[in-house]
């Protein structure tokens, strides 16, 4: 079984590799590689979508891979493989983003927008950064053994709101209600970091990994 962390020039994917592949050596759930390939995507057993910074930026850099795109979108939709975005790979799951002005296309795989956040409580900065408190909104196999409460760390100016309230799996609270994770069918996505998340993180990718939907 193979596990694909999508590399499209979107951060430094060192520590989301490293955690993938500890996980996946604890668990004996097969490899893990990082790769822009599509045909080696196009065959993966599992996909991982990472991303850091803005996101027409993200997108842009997604495009500029031929097929890429295209070899993830058949394998989730058309063949069910199980898909995890994380940041801005959470974002782009959306119906479009609302950043620096733009209105950029995501690939509407779960129906929303991605929009500024605007805490209620002035003395909260933006970009929200650190360890915050979730909460569960819903049971999840891949939240299996995560508790409301548990930290985990994030890194972000705005938020994914879902249109349908079901497919919000999990929120913190940073001067209102912020969406932490997303998620139907096969696919799910954190605006938190895992791989920088410790044990939160780690039984998040644990569970992702061994998760059959």
């Amino acid at each position: 079984m193979t596990c694909a962390i999508i590399d499209y020039n979107s951060g430094n994917l060192r520590s989301a590799e490293k955690s993938f592949q500890r996980m996946a050596a604890e668990l004996d759930a097969g490899d893990v590689v990082v790769t822009s390939d599509p045909d080696l995507v196009a065959r993966a057993d599992r996909i991982v979508l990472p991303g850091v910074g803005a996101f027409a930026d993200c997108r842009a850099g997604l495009n500029a891979y031929d097929g890429l795109f295209e070899a993830i979108e058949q394998a989730v939709l058309s063949r069910g493989v199980p898909f995890l975005g994380i940041c801005v790979g959470m974002q782009m799951m959306a119906t479009r983003g609302l950043e620096h002005g733009l209105d950029t296309a995501g690939f509407d795989w779960i129906k929303g927008e991605v929009v500024q956040l605007e805490p209620a409580d002035p003395t909260l900065k933006i970009p929200h950064m650190g360890w915050n408190e979730l909460v569960i909104d819903r049971p999840h196999p891949v939240l299996e053994g995560i508790a409301s409460g548990d930290h985990a760390y994030f890194v972000h100016s705005y938020h994914f709101v879902t249109i349908d309230a079901e497919h919000r799996l999990a929120h913190v609270d940073y001067g209102g209600a912020v969406t932490a994770m997303v998620g139907r069918d096969n696919m799910v996505g954190t605006q938190f970091h895992p791989e920088k998340s410790q044990s939160t993180g780690l039984r998040l990718i644990g569970n992702f990994l061994k998760w059959t939907p």
